[in-house]
């Protein structure tokens, strides 16, 4: 099979920055406006080799030649889309170096993140400076000894106040050997292309030492590129394709197209890395897993989010986030469908793809319910605002879980309405085509109008001011009906003790007492050995579920406890007490009508029929 073919070693590096210059005079500084002059012919140049993965650095060149008069003024982005937050990429400049042929530059800052250049018309720029990559973060650059992650939004200056349309070629030097993965088109030289800013900020680049390999999926390429090298071989890689394969063609399904020509998936494993995060871009994702993770269904679950993505607000995407903006934050109340919808159809296309059962589906629903219902109310339009907030109740990313939610209600309403005629692909597809191809972001109008006309006119005025726009819980009782599921609460008393442990050669090691349990009360510490309960040995490997069984229906009965503390023998005395457990899950209906099942089977399969007559 054809496969993804390796950018070798480009040439040679160019000559050092020259000596620093003395900052603009006064008299030099532009206009209030803050516009550059314009530059064409835009090139910019990345180095990474093992040197600078000893000072976890990334070198960094740009040149353009100056078109008319005036002082340039090059700025770099505050924040990547998609990682809702101001990072000041410039704090991470240093070495910063202006020159026209040999010769130094005039320059000075003329704000944080913005450097004011002073040269002639016609004039050949080269701008130099070394961006630290120390940081294992998605929207960050990292580097260790034999590779980095390159983030655009990091490394590449734009014209302040210029449009960002203009095209740029990018070229990487590296070690002979080490590879360069990135989203952008190869050139005839070698190097890179980007016809605007846009783009070429939204590629990031993988250069170094990692596996790469290539597939067919939804009839384009993906490619699939893992750090460090060994970290997903074998089954697991076999695994992680098979989910792609599954996952991505649902996908297409909804939109009609497959809006990319190739789609890399990028991975870092690393052994500190608690859980997993990653950021979707155009037409590839960089996802980051702690090592101890990679064999966990949540892994092709999140790329089947960041794919998704390549369709849901990279292209598609609301009117407050088109077109980007780098230099300052773009808050908006619509991250419910950027994100939350985003996390709904990642569910969708695991399940429609086969890579996840039904059941499945319906713990990953239940587990968004349990979330939402453990968190203070906030509504949908507010969690989307803040998220710049880094809110500290727990509400900071709630619009994702939440967001999925509200993204499966509307479908199970839609449905419902239309007779199973018409879906949330429905509004989806209108959106993309309606939006996106005419080459703007959607507005609230436009959302609503789409839910409406997929759901046969009906109007959902009552659903945004009560459950988007409003607080109030939503409904689950009357909605999971409409899709033959229900959502089933049992309550269990059973005798509990009231303490966490773990193994020990002489018995149980108490690692921690709940305070208002049978174990407290009748003295048990942390540090105690736990010996016997009510005479079952606790070296046996089910001494509670025996002794549950024994106790069961001896609510207030007496209670006798042996432990080890200091060495020494302790009898301690105390009363059984009886815990109401509560178990929730959500199941399918087995009285569920007719119409509400081919509801059910039209979300899990992504079809929409009438019945027949």
């Amino acid at each position: 099979m054809n496969r993804f073919v390796l950018l070798a070693a480009l040439a040679a590096a160019s000559a050092g920055a020259a000596a620093q210059v003395a900052p603009l005079p006064a008299a030099a500084s532009p206009a209030a406006s803050a516009v550059s002059a314009d530059i064409a012919d835009v090139r910019y140049r990345l180095r990474f080799d093992a040197a600078h993965g000893v000072t976890r650095t990334v070198g960094v060149e740009m040149t353009f030649t100056v078109r008319g008069s005036g002082v340039v003024l090059l700025s770099l982005p505050a924040w990547t889309p998609g990682a809702y937050e101001i990072s000041d990429y410039a704090r991470n400049v240093s070495g910063f170096s202006a020159t026209v042929g040999t010769g130094p530059v005039r320059w000075d800052k003329l704000d944080p993140d913005t450097w004011r250049i002073e040269a002639g018309d016609g004039a050949r720029v080269t701008v130099r400076f070394e961006s630290r990559a120390d940081s294992l973060d998605n929207a960050f650059n990292w580097a260790h000894d034999d590779f980095a992650l390159v983030n655009g939004t990091n490394v590449f200056l734009y014209p302040e106040g210029a449009s960002p349309a203009f095209p740029s070629r990018v070229a990487v030097e590296t070690e002979t050997g080490w590879r360069v993965a990135t989203g952008l088109e190869r050139a005839p030289d070698g190097g890179f292309t980007a016809p605007s800013y846009h783009e070429l900020v939204d590629a990031p680049f993988f250069i170094g030492r990692f596996d790469l390999d290539s597939a067919q999926v939804a009839g384009r390429w993906m490619r699939l590129a893992t750090y460090p090298t060994g970290s997903v071989t074998g089954s697991r890689r076999t695994r992680l394709w098979d989910a792609l394969h599954r996952a991505v063609p649902p996908q297409v399904a909804v939109f009609g197209e497959t809006p990319w020509r190739a789609y890399t998936v990028m991975q870092i494993a690393d052994t500190a890395f608690g859980g997993m995060s990653a950021l979707e871009h155009q037409n590839s994702n960089v996802g980051v897993v702690g090592t101890p993770y990679l064999d966990e269904a949540f892994v092709p679950s999140v790329y089947a989010h960041e794919i998704f993505h390549a369709f849901n607000v990279k292209r598609l995407r609301p009117a407050e986030l088109w077109p980007y903006r780098y230099d300052r934050e773009q808050p908006t109340t619509w991250l419910w469908v950027s994100e939350g919808i985003t996390d709904y159809y990642a569910d969708l296309s695991m399940v429609r793809g086969g890579a996840i059962g039904s059941e499945a589906f319906l713990s990953l629903t239940q587990g968004k319910m349990d979330h939402v219902a453990n968190l203070p109310p906030v509504a949908l339009e507010d969690a989307s605002l803040q998220t710049w907030l880094r809110m500290r109740d727990g509400t900071q990313d709630i619009y994702y879980d939440k967001g999925s939610l509200a993204g499966l209600a509307l479908d199970i309403l839609i449905r419902d309405a239309s007779d199973n005629a018409a879906s949330l692909d429905d509004v989806m597809r209108t959106l993309y085509a309606g939006a996106y191809k005419a080459d703007r972001g959607f507005t609230s109008a436009d959302w609503w109008a789409a839910v409406s006309r997929a759901a046969g006119g009906a109007t959902f005025d009552e659903f945004n001011r009560r459950y988007v726009d409003g607080r109030e819980p939503f409904p689950w009782s009357d909605w999971l009906a409409k899709a033959g599921w229900r959502y089933v609460v049992d309550s269990i008393a059973e005798p509990r003790l009231g303490v966490v442990v773990s193994a020990d050669s002489a018995g149980q090691l108490v690692t921690s007492v709940d305070s208002y349990g049978a174990a407290y009360a009748a003295g048990v510490r942390v540090g105690d050995v736990l010996v016997s309960l009510d005479g079952i040995r606790a070296t046996d490997a089910d001494v509670f579920d025996r002794w549950r069984v024994r106790a069961r229906g001896r609510g207030g009965d007496r209670l006798s406890i042996v432990v080890r503390r200091n060495g020494q023998p302790v009898v301690l005395t105390g009363t059984v007490r009886v815990v109401t457990l509560v178990n929730a899950r959500l199941e399918n209906d087995p009285a569920a009508s007719p119409r509400a099942v081919r509801i059910r089977h039209g979300i899990l399969t992504g079809t929409t029929a009438r019945p027949t007559p």
